[in-house]
């Protein structure tokens, strides 16, 4: 059993943050929770017992503070009785507003402990996670304009059926500006994001009306050629068929 909770930011926050997480593990044994891909970045402090994360590649130990980069596949942690971790779920290329990093093409698919200068303070979480992220995230906020805004609320309203050619066109930019700025503040390229828009749509609807509609059908709303095609890429992003969602 996992319990996991999210928590809208302050309304300053709002055009940069989706949301702040806190995840513990509850129960008499630990489990495998995977992770899909949804086109963000991610920052989380670890305070439980270390945790597995990255298909068990990684150890995350207690104190420390990790960026987790977007992700074009899906990701498996394991959660015991005692791992208790707390996070922030970045807008897509909102990592700017709030630090100078490297380029997010460097951190797709991984979790990277972070530098002292840019963690979180344990002790200040521990006191009141919530209230300390905001004041956090509130003292470091930059007001940079981000370059890909109206391509993202474009990809995002059309849940991701626009094609690229017609994004830079619309935007008056060329189809490899356009690859290296989402490479830059994203990690992905905008065909990688918008098919991972398209994907989280087809599952929502999947996830509430499955056993009402045709997989061909969701497929046809969704953007993709068949039923075939929208089973291969769900199995692609989740490792499982829709009937196992």
């Amino acid at each position: 059993m996992v319990e996991y909770k999210k928590i809208k930011p302050f309304k300053e926050l709002e055009p940069f943050i989706h949301f702040f997480w806190e995840l513990k593990g509850n129960g008499n044994e630990g489990q495998w929770e995977r992770v899909y891909p949804d086109g963000c970045t991610g920052i989380l402090i670890n305070i439980g017992n270390n945790c597995l994360t990255d298909n068990g590649s990684l150890s995350m130990e207690f104190g420390k503070t990790y960026i987790v980069g977007a992700m074009n596949s899906f990701k498996d942690s394991f959660i015991d009785t005692d791992t208790h971790l707390l996070g922030v779920c970045l807008k897509p290329a909102a990592l700017a507003n709030f630090y100078n990093y490297i380029s997010q093409n460097e951190l797709t698919n991984d979790t990277i402990e972070f530098e002292k200068s840019n963690s979180f303070n344990v002790d200040k979480i521990l006191a009141n996670p919530f209230k300390y992220f905001t004041h956090f995230f509130s003292e470091r906020i930059n007001y940079r304009e981000n370059p890909l805004q109206s391509i993202i609320n474009e990809i995002n309203l059309t849940n991701g059926q626009t094609s690229i050619y017609e994004l830079s066109r619309k935007n008056c930019t060329t189809i490899r500006q356009l690859e290296r700025n989402f490479k830059k503040y994203i990690g992905l390229s905008p065909k990688e994001y918008s098919n991972i828009i398209r994907f989280q749509n087809a599952l929502s609807i999947i996830q509430t009306s499955y056993k009402n509609r045709s997989l061909s059908d969701i497929a046809f709303e969704c953007g993709y050629y068949d039923h075939s095609h929208l089973t291969n890429e769900i199995k692609r992003n989740t490792g499982l068929s829709p009937s196992l969602l």
